[in-house]
């Protein structure tokens, strides 16, 4: 701020010695600087003169000492106290103090940084010139940097020395305290500060150029591009100026003069005359009067018979001339809807209307003098340029207000119509939704709905995707749970399905689904003689019988029991029991499955229980298994393999030293449908 009063001062002191009231600018500015430190406000200055200049220069140095009291009260803050927490605030006063306390913890910290003094950031000159001295004191140990303090805060005081010795006629600035060793100026004992828009080097004497650009401290505007200058910088125009127009040094567009520079195309029949972003070619031979000038410099008669409105006095016509035109007595001329007389003296009107044309094209005619005009019947309008009766499109005219629908025009009316799915209503405006069911476009069920239609058929159909009308029959047999509608065989039927057995042995289930085994054991259907045994299986039975062996005795229908053995040790190692037993299973067993147990009723301590297939498992599909209380026989895997197997099963105990064999006979009956679950007995 105190760098702005002394350009003020520079500016305008040779103004004031100029005023009438002969007040100088050091008065102004003295006069400022002492209600700013009176009244620390420069909000209402006593005007010392009636000059704009004078009023500003006190205002500015009033400014600019409270500004350097704040400044000064900042950097003390900071120096003292080390922190701006106590200055922050949002009144317009205390901003400067915050600004420069800021500023100044900003310059210390970069000396605990090890960063130089002088290091260029973008923090405006205030700022830089605050962080700068507050740096050199803690380098210098307060000792050199009071005297840099003061190139910031005395700066309003130096102003006033200027102004002073610019009233005595002294060139000089300030006395040169630093023995001429300052690049630019000396602002104390042995203190350099340079001008603005440049910087102090480390040498403490030497100034550089601040690049305002690179540090973004430039003002130039949008469209505008910064270009460093020593000292200072300029901003220039990145966009054309446009055609006819050139960019000044002061970033302004200044017209061309194509007339001047001789840049213009004007042919040697013409002069050039310039204006602004273009010129003008001017013939340089002047027509005369009844003549106009084409773009090529020719003379072209003017008819002024047609360029003029009755250049002629009434009853006379105008004949044009070259550069000129005559006016003749008129002769009779009828005009438009006019005809002469049979005297030939005087125009009459013509009556259109019984003339051998039809004007009016059907519709009525009414006669004018002069002329004629045709009544159109309802649905036209009269074109009063082509003298017709036009048709009036009433679905444009009209759009949405005629027709709930579509609108046709037609000549002279128009006419309603409706979308698919309905009619038209008896007013011949709205749409009534039509019954399209009416006309059994469905195969079978059909639903009306608002403008259309729906087709849907009943169960065990459903609806074609082609025609979206016709109902085709569901093959539920092939769809994917097809498989498990039925557990045999699955039959289609039109609309619906029905399911079926073997004819054999089997018979359909009251849920007409399930397949049932038919026992013919128990319905007495069987075949087997007095002597057999009927078996019931899944899909069939079995006719059974056994006879013991030798030395053996028939207890009930299933058992042999050994006779006595007479001391003959053959016979003792004969089984003591032979037992009978039918199985019947699926073949659909994906694992191995335990499907029989045999062993002792009750054990002791000391059994030794071994059991063993001893004929009829060729094929391996068998197995046994050793149990705590006797043995375990288990059946593979059977898919697909409907057979019987006779299995020999003996069991042998060892009990006190005495061994017992067991034998039993295992038929088991292998079926290709789902047998009964089989009850699996114990050999006692």
């Amino acid at each position: 701020m105190a760098l702005c009063v002394v350009v003020l001062c520079s500016l305008f002191g040779v103004v004031f010695g100029q005023g009438a009231e002969h007040v100088s600018v050091g008065d102004c500015c003295k006069d400022g600087q002492k209600h700013g430190n009176d009244n620390k406000d420069c909000a209402s200055i006593p005007l010392i003169s009636g000059s704009t200049t004078c009023r500003i220069v006190q205002e500015q140095c009033c400014v600019a000492v409270l500004e350097d009291n704040m400044c000064t009260t900042g950097i003390n803050t900071a120096k003292d106290q080390g922190v701006c927490d106590t200055l922050f605030t949002s009144t317009c006063e205390t901003k400067t103090t915050k600004m420069c306390c800021d500023c100044c913890l900003l310059g210390k910290a970069a000396h605990e940084l090890g960063i130089p003094c002088d290091h260029s950031l973008s923090v405006g000159y205030q700022c830089s010139l605050v962080s700068r001295a507050c740096c050199a004191i803690e380098a210098s140990g307060n000792q050199t940097a009071q005297a840099t303090q003061i190139e910031y805060v005395s700066f309003s005081h130096t102003v006033k020395n200027q102004d002073v010795n610019a009233e005595n006629g002294d060139n000089s600035v300030l006395s040169d305290q630093c023995t001429g060793k300052c690049a630019h100026q000396c602002v104390a004992n042995d203190t350099c500060a340079c001008f603005k828009g440049f910087k102090l080097k480390p040498d403490g004497k030497s100034c550089e150029d601040i690049n305002e650009c690179l540090l973004g401290a430039s003002n130039c505007r949008g469209g505008e591009r910064c270009i460093n200058t020593e000292g200072s910088f300029r901003c220039q125009r990145e966009i054309s100026c446009g055609t006819g127009y050139e960019l000044t040094d002061n970033n302004n567009c200044k017209d061309i003069d194509e007339c001047e520079t001789g840049i213009h195309n004007c042919g040697p029949q013409f002069e050039c005359q310039n204006t602004q972003g273009s010129f003008r070619c001017l013939p340089k031979v002047k027509c005369g009067s009844g003549f106009i000038q084409d773009a090529l410099g020719s003379c072209i008669d003017i008819n002024e018979c047609v360029t003029q409105v009755s250049p002629c006095h009434r009853g006379q016509v105008c004949i044009n001339t070259v550069g000129s035109f005559v006016c003749q007595r008129n002769s009779v001329n009828c005009g438009r809807g006019y005809h002469l007389n049979e005297d030939g003296t005087r125009c009459i009107d013509i009556d259109e209307c019984k003339g051998p044309e039809e004007v009016c094209a059907g519709h009525g005619c009414i006669n004018q003098l002069g002329s004629y005009r045709c009544e159109c019947q309802s649905g036209y309008n009269f074109n009063s340029i082509t003298r017709l009766c036009e048709d009036i499109n009433e679905c444009r005219h009209y759009p949405g207000r005629l027709c709930a629908h579509k609108c046709e025009n037609t000549l002279g009316s128009y006419h309603c119509s409706c979308t698919t799915g309905f009619k038209l209503a008896s007013d011949g405006r709205n749409c009534d939704d039509l019954n399209e069911c009416d006309s059994n476009p469905c195969t079978q069920e059909c639903a009306n709905v608002y403008g259309s239609y729906q087709c849907y058929c009943r169960r065990g159909y459903q609806l074609s995707d082609i025609d979206g009308m016709t109902c085709e029959d569901i093959d539920e047999c092939a769809l994917p749970t097809g498989g498990h509608i039925c557990s045999y065989r699955c039959h289609n039927t039109p609309g619906s399905f029905h399911c079926s057995c073997p004819v054999i042995g089997h018979t359909l289930a009251v849920n007409g689904r399930s397949c049932q085994d038919i026992d013919e054991c128990v319905a007495g259907t069987h075949t087997c003689t007095e002597d057999e045994s009927c078996f019931n299986i899944q899909g069939g039975f079995r006719c059974l019988k056994f006879d013991c062996p030798n030395n053996y005795r028939r207890v009930g229908e299933t058992r042999c029991e050994r006779l006595l053995c007479n001391e003959s040790v053959q016979c003792l190692t004969m089984p003591l029991r032979i037992t009978y037993y039918y199985l019947t299973f699926p073949t659909n067993i994906p694992v191995f499955t335990n499907i029989f147990r045999m062993g002792p009723s009750h054990t002791v301590p000391g059994d030794d229980i071994q059991i063993a297939i001893t004929a009829g498992n060729e094929g391996g599909f068998f197995n046994t298994e050793r149990a705590p209380t006797g043995g375990v026989m288990s059946v593979a895997k059977l898919i697909n393999k409907p057979r019987d197997f006779a299995l020999s099963l003996e069991l042998r105990l060892q009990r006190y030293g005495t061994v017992t064999t067991y034998l039993a006979k295992v038929l088991v009956f292998v079926t290709q449908e789902e047998p009964r679950v089989p009850y699996n007995p114990l050999l006692e």
